[in-house]
């Protein structure tokens, strides 16, 4: 059949775009290892962490308040945000939808102009592209401009352009999605205790965010909602052990144009120190620059104030790294823009500015801290000395 040369631009330019789709699509489902790491069920959690991840990024930008996550009894997965929709609005160099942009090209989330985002949680920037490839189906329903948006996918494919199916109140995203089986060859066996362990770290990391996460093949169901933000996390990590001083430390600055939020409290044990670190929400295993920054600024302001007040002698040496963090549980979180990291699994940032961002602020409001709370500052020194006693 011909094509008819009287077409539109729009409709020109949408047609084409299906070259480039199919491509990419093939690429991915080509090798699927290469973004999502294994087609196991780390793969099938990697792909509904790959869409929360875009409602996360609505609320960290300060749009978004509630996401649900669902597993259905058919495998598949339904993830809704309140934020404000993917935008349906043709983009305005690839004379396509903003949802298809985002759907189907590699990395095409980034261009949305205003829409896009300060920082970002997504594990991989791939996003919702590589989860509509990797899907034997997908459908997504935007709520924006008060009507409801849907395009349906199938194996990565628009199955015709985004279409107005009506009104609907209020604005958001809902992205349902089955995983195809012929690339996740074990089934579609998800672990809800994993899934919610994450949801669980993510609500930590994003106060006034609520998760509500729902497993109809099993009818469990959790929610998530921590106003304390890290706060919150240093304290169930700590419920258990004996606290040295019941206030946990907290700070949360902006420090050339990175934010850093810093909580965390001593205990009386004696083993190594309990510092996790995260970079726009992924935890980095392996730490990196804000935890350099951290580790820095703590060693120097507890060694300064130990001296200051005389707890640590002239003739004594001043307390390691290793001394001032014995019993330390800590939450270090940064967000900033295009942060590095030493690897695409993001163990380690190498950002150097978040070292500096991370010391400035710990250093500055630490030492007012322990000014401000002399018991519990001799508490925390105490220990320390008494950490760096010969056994």
């Amino acid at each position: 059949m011909e094509k008819d040369t009287q077409q539109t631009t729009v409709t020109d330019a949408y047609d084409a775009s299906h070259l480039t789709v199919l491509k990419g699509m093939e690429a991915v489902r080509l090798r699927p290892g290469m973004y999502i790491g294994f087609t196991d069920v780390n793969g099938l959690h990697h792909m509904i962490r790959e869409v929360v991840d875009n409602s996360v990024d609505e609320a960290l930008a300060g749009h978004a308040s509630t996401i649900t996550i669902t597993i259905h009894e058919d495998g598949s997965v339904t993830v809704s945000d309140n934020g404000r929709g993917i935008p349906v609005d043709l983009h305005p160099q690839e004379q396509i939808s903003g949802l298809e942009l985002a759907a189907t090209r590699l990395h095409g989330g980034g261009k949305f102009g205003q829409g896009g985002y300060k920082v970002s949680s997504g594990l991989h920037g791939v996003g919702l592209s590589v989860v509509n490839a990797l899907s034997e189906w997908m459908r997504a329903e935007i709520r924006r401009h008060g009507q409801l948006w849907v395009q349906k996918y199938i194996m990565g494919t628009p199955q015709g352009p985004v279409e107005s199916v009506g009104p609907a109140e209020g604005t958001g995203t809902t992205i349902h999605f089955l995983p195809d089986v012929t690339i996740f060859k074990d089934g579609l066996n998800y672990q809800f205790e994993t899934l919610a362990q994450r949801f669980r770290e993510m609500s930590y990391l994003t106060k006034g965010l609520r998760f509500h996460f729902i497993d109809e093949r099993t009818d469990e169901e959790m929610n998530f909602y921590f106003e304390g933000g890290i706060v919150s996390y240093v304290r169930h990590l700590t419920k258990d052990k004996t606290v040295l001083h019941r206030n946990v430390f907290y700070i949360e600055r902006v420090i050339d144009d990175i934010a850093v939020e810093i909580a965390m409290q001593y205990t009386d044990t004696y083993d190594t120190d309990s510092v996790y670190a995260f970079a726009n929400n992924i935890f980095n295993l392996d730490g990196g620059a804000h935890l350099t920054g951290f580790r820095t600024a703590l060693t120097r302001v507890v060694n300064t104030y130990a001296r200051g007040k005389s707890i640590l002698k002239e003739n004594e040496a001043n307390l390691t790294g290793d001394d001032v963090r014995e019993g330390l549980t800590a939450v270090i979180s940064v967000k900033l823009r295009d942060p590095q990291f030493n690897s695409q699994t993001k163990e380690k940032l190498v950002s150097p500015e978040a070292a500096s961002a991370v010391a400035t602020a710990l250093g500055d409001s630490l030492a007012a801290w322990l000014d401000e709370n002399p018991g519990d500052a001799r508490r925390i020194i105490e220990k320390s000395i008494s950490a760096a006693a010969p056994a």
